[in-house]
């Protein structure tokens, strides 16, 4: 079997939760992939209106990537970073095509190993992708072993693969305003 293509790829994940897990993916990762994440500081927030922020995520960051990868702990759902991100990824511009989605459960993650995952414990816009027959995107956990980076890339290529497949992805949500609160246990609302 040939060797899957070497991606561009943009890591959305909780920086304050989860940035162990980026390093540790960025690591294992880093021969596999072409790692475009934002990352701590890189974008200063404090004073820029919420369009703004969104630009220069899709035009410096994800406008690049091929693939956008969601890591998925315990509080990502409650995220509004991770909602832009995913939401910047779906779109379908000439100056930014759209990217492939999946998202990987985190070992903190309650639904890790399970046999299925509970829709309200991931990000809303993620969740939207992962219905019917023949998804947008999909959704695996940490891998274990020592095929884990091949296996990853596997999973980054189909993602790739399914980026311009029809119908279109779902992006029809309002974008969060803040970042969500709420009980990690039982996960968002509509």
């Amino acid at each position: 079997m040939p060797e899957t293509p070497r991606h561009k790829v943009f890591i959305s994940y909780y920086h304050d939760d989860d940035q162990d897990y980026k390093n540790r993916f960025a690591q294992m990762m880093e021969h596999n992939i072409v790692d475009k994440s934002v990352g701590d500081g890189d974008i200063d927030d404090q004073q820029r209106p919420t369009d703004d922020i969104l630009r220069i995520i899709r035009e410096d960051y994800i406008g690049d990537a091929t693939v956008t990868v969601v890591l998925i702990g315990k509080r990502t759902w409650q995220r509004k970073y991770v909602d832009w991100e995913i939401s910047a990824s779906l779109r379908d511009t000439q100056a930014n095509p759209r990217c492939g989605l999946l998202g990987i459960l985190l070992p903190c993650h309650p639904n890790y190993r399970e046999e299925s995952y509970t829709p309200q414990l991931i990000p809303p816009r993620l969740a939207d992708n992962l219905d019917g027959n023949s998804p947008f995107a999909e959704i695996y956990d940490w891998p274990g072993g020592k095929h884990r980076p091949a296996r990853i890339r596997e999973w980054i290529h189909q993602a790739y693969l399914r980026r311009n497949k029809s119908p279109a992805p779902s992006d029809g949500r309002d974008r969060f305003a803040r970042n969500r609160t709420g009980n990690p246990a039982t996960g968002w609302q509509n």
